[in-house]
């Protein structure tokens, strides 16, 4: 969450920012005003206990001159006094309660690069790879197939069966398919974590409402999450909740920054609402594998730090070899939380269309803040981190551009060279 003192020396630039990335519950104006209550509140309370030691002072001075000298009037008004006090902080706390559930409706700033628009329309590609790539110019001597006809003809992809035990929008893969997906899994891993410095971490999948409200997940996307009915945990949407969470309430110390974790997880989101498209194959499903990387770094290395991530991302698509773009999120497409995001997004033939495979973001300390997730600079000074992450890559979208990008004449799929080490050396996948 942004700081409240912030927010009320910052109310006109943080209420023009709640309305660029379209936050209507965001009351920036009843922020300030119990800010300025509180705040004098707070000075009440300090004037009384300075009145408090005046008495203590007066009384001691009377009985020092006179040890049996009448001290009823100024005990009593010191009795007084402190009734005050308890009343005041009485009020404090509900002023407080009441900062906070408004506090968390504020979104983060976006930052001054981010482009202005109220939706995905203002969006900027940054740059395509092969450099200067167009989906026109990428011809198949076939009609390049989407990847439901091609996982059903291959025989790894069972929509039907999925369906029957779980109801729609799941996922089923079989043979091949599930081995291409486990591959994928590793590779990526084995890329984070040996070449680019990710630890991994092997988090639960279930997460409690302290760390889904931390990374920002609730209350804004409760609605969006499977929840226990029994329990007050939530199936994370994404590593990110539990990896993200591994420090909070805790200091570290300088040297320990940066830290940059990785770590696969099955991802689960509800997404009500949001199937009116979109439904069809593996594009958009309930539950879905995941390679997520975070860091936790030092606020004035933060934006470097985003470019790497989004670099680590980009590296994993083009081992891949797979055509891919870089866009620029604007004010009105980006998260709740972050202050920059740039999404990365595959092309798949088969559905003529850009695929988002990864989302990398910086969220500056506005996580930090509701995790109090802190480090102690070399002077001593107790600072907030700066949290990003991005999804290094996400699953299924990755294994449809696959499938999609290498599909050949004769109905198999070439396997990726990156990919064959994991696969047991298989070159394609054939019809069973």
């Amino acid at each position: 969450m942004l700081d409240v003192k912030f927010i009320a020396e910052n109310a006109q630039a943080v209420r023009e920012n709640a309305l660029r990335k379209n936050e209507r519950r965001a009351d920036v104006d009843a922020v300030v005003r119990l800010y300025e209550q509180k705040k004098k509140l707070q000075q009440d309370v300090d004037a009384a206990r300075a009145r408090i030691n005046a008495l203590s002072e007066e009384i001691a001075a009377l009985k020092k001159k006179d040890p049996k000298a009448d001290v009823s009037a100024p005990q009593a008004e010191s009795k007084a006094v402190k009734e005050s006090i308890r009343q005041r902080e009485e009020e404090m706390k509900a002023l407080e309660r009441r900062l906070e559930d408004l506090l968390q409706w504020i979104p983060n700033l976006a930052h001054e690069s981010v482009p202005v628009a109220p939706d995905a329309r203002g969006n900027v590609v940054v740059r395509t790879w092969p450099e200067g790539f167009s989906p026109a110019a990428r011809r198949f001597d076939f009609a390049p197939k989407p990847h439901w006809d091609l996982g059903r003809d291959l025989g790894i992809l069972d929509e039907e069966r999925s369906a029957k035990l779980s109801g729609s929008n799941f996922l089923l893969l079989k043979g091949a398919g599930a081995l291409l997906e486990r591959a994928l899994i590793n590779f990526m891993l084995d890329l984070h974590i040996r070449e680019h410095g990710y630890v991994e971490i092997w988090p639960p999948y279930l997460a409690n409402r302290a760390s889904m409200y931390g990374t920002g997940q609730i209350p804004k996307l409760e609605e969006d999450m499977y929840r226990l009915r029994d329990d007050e945990l939530w199936l994370i949407p994404t590593a990110e909740v539990p990896v993200t969470n591994l420090h909070r309430d805790e200091i570290l110390p300088h040297a320990r920054l940066p830290i940059y974790y990785t770590s696969y997880t099955a991802c689960f989101r509800r997404e009500a609402g949001a199937y009116s498209k979109d439904t069809r194959g593996m594009q958009r499903i309930h539950q879905f594998d995941k390679v997520e990387m975070v860091k936790l770094v030092r606020p004035e290395r933060s934006w470097d730090e985003l470019e790497s991530l989004t670099g680590n991302a980009e590296e994993v698509l083009r081992r891949l070899g797979l055509p891919y773009r870089v866009v620029l999120l604007s004010t009105g497409d980006m998260s709740f939380a972050s202050a920059k995001t740039y999404d990365l997004e595959a092309w798949a033939p088969g559905l003529d269309k850009w695929l988002e495979v990864s989302s990398c973001s910086n969220f500056t300390d506005f996580q930090a803040r509701r995790l109090n997730m802190r480090f102690r600079d070399a002077d001593g000074k107790v600072r907030f981190v700066h949290t990003l992450n991005g999804s290094g890559l996400a699953l299924p979208r990755t294994v449809i551009a696959i499938l999609e990008n290498y599909q050949q004449a004769d109905g198999s799929v070439v396997v990726p060279e990156a990919l064959r080490p994991y696969m047991h050396g298989l070159p394609a996948i054939r019809p069973a």
